[in-house]
């Protein structure tokens, strides 16, 4: 689904991302761990395309972000860890534009709509401008619209943030299903009791190289995911 091979980034003198390569299947939930700085929000945004890579190659489904990067995105959902949304928008006019761009029909884009702002409980706020919108909230809209179009993959920076228990358990169900039907999630998280229970495989990333990968029992052994990660951030 998601190809990563040798990837590199660099700001200056700094090497973001320094020659990474991960492979994310279909069906996998896949999280990316590391500290603030580490080189996961780089490499997030290079996959989805909002910022340009040094070296190395991203394929997602067989095709080049670097070559096609419109067919990529359409396949593909992303969530920021702080969504920007059209502030003079209301929810559902931000949705019904999202769906607009990604040609979702009238009668996919409601149901869809439906279903998940009840389950996010934001069906009536929807007709509130999103500048009205708690964090909360506009997090529970970005992921009501990164899921509208039904991706493939789809990718989450810190995606749990700001969320409340109900929304937090909705999410983790949900991204179950999706992979359960050949979807694929790939995201980075600083909680790690949640990667360790929710995720299939996870990276480690220090100062942007990658240092541990797999599944989640090769990657922690008899060990805790949080003894494992402190371990080897040492």
């Amino acid at each position: 689904m998601l190809k990563i091979e040798h990837l590199t980034k660099t700001y200056g003198d700094f090497k973001a991302v320094d020659d990474l390569s991960l492979h994310i299947a279909p069906g996998e939930i896949y999280g990316f761990i590391g500290h603030n700085g580490a080189g996961k929000t780089t490499t997030l945004k290079s996959v989805v395309g909002i910022q340009s890579f040094d070296a190395g190659e991203i394929t997602i489904g067989g095709v080049s972000v670097r070559s096609d990067p419109i067919a990529c995105k359409k396949q593909i959902a992303y969530i920021p860890d702080n969504p920007d949304l059209y502030e003079y928008m209301t929810g559902i006019q931000y949705l019904n534009f999202v769906a607009d761009i990604f040609g979702v029909g009238a009668v996919e884009r409601s149901e869809r709509i439906h279903t998940y702002a009840e389950t996010f409980e934001l069906t009536a706020d929807l007709g509130e401008p999103i500048s009205a919108y708690s964090h909360g909230m506009r997090q529970k809209l970005a992921i009501i619209s990164a899921l509208i179009h039904e991706p493939k993959l789809i990718l989450m920076d810190e995606p749990f943030v700001g969320l409340d228990p109900k929304a937090t358990h909705s999410l983790k169900l949900i991204m179950r299903e999706i992979c359960d039907q050949g979807g694929a999630i790939f995201f980075s998280t600083h909680v790690l009791e949640v990667a360790e229970k929710l995720c299939d495989k996870v990276a480690i990333i220090k100062g942007g190289r990658l240092i541990r990968c797999g599944s989640m029992e090769e990657v922690r052994g008899d060990e805790s995911l949080e003894s494992v990660f402190l371990e080897l951030e040492e």
